[in-house]
């Protein structure tokens, strides 16, 4: 995916943090690419480094389309999540796919829905590239 880096900066006792945007919102993110990246626009991979539990970090979206935004003291995505052969979820974030670990089988019926993420800034990581 394609984002906006406006910088990259450390706060104590945290990782990196890049503060990002991209068409529909942004926030901050672990980093982990060059700490010393210059703003500007970047291709990165996503990860999410946190198992997900259905009705305690994800749930049905308020809306429709891909969403990132500040949310309290952790990071909402909003994206279509499918389902895996072998138990895991893809959210697919405005055509970029984040793998991501379900502890238990969502409900029936999730699956090709919307739905949220509420995750710790520190759990989600971009990945910088080139192409």
């Amino acid at each position: 995916m394609l984002v906006e880096l406006v910088k990259v900066s450390r706060f104590p006792s945290s990782p990196w943090l890049a503060q990002i945007r991209t068409p529909f919102g942004g926030t901050a993110f672990r980093w982990c690419g060059d700490q010393g990246a210059k703003p500007g626009t970047y291709h990165v991979e996503w990860t999410v480094d946190e198992d997900i539990v259905w009705g305690w970090n994800a749930k049905p979206a308020v809306g429709v389309g891909p969403g990132v935004r500040p949310g309290g003291h952790c990071v909402v995505l909003r994206g279509r999540l499918s389902l895996t052969g072998d138990g895991a979820a893809v959210l697919d974030l405005d055509g970029t796919q984040i793998l991501l670990d379900l502890v238990d089988p969502v409900p029936e019926g999730v699956a090709g829905t919307w739905v949220e993420l509420f995750i710790e800034r520190e759990k989600i990581a971009l990945y910088p590239y080139e192409l």
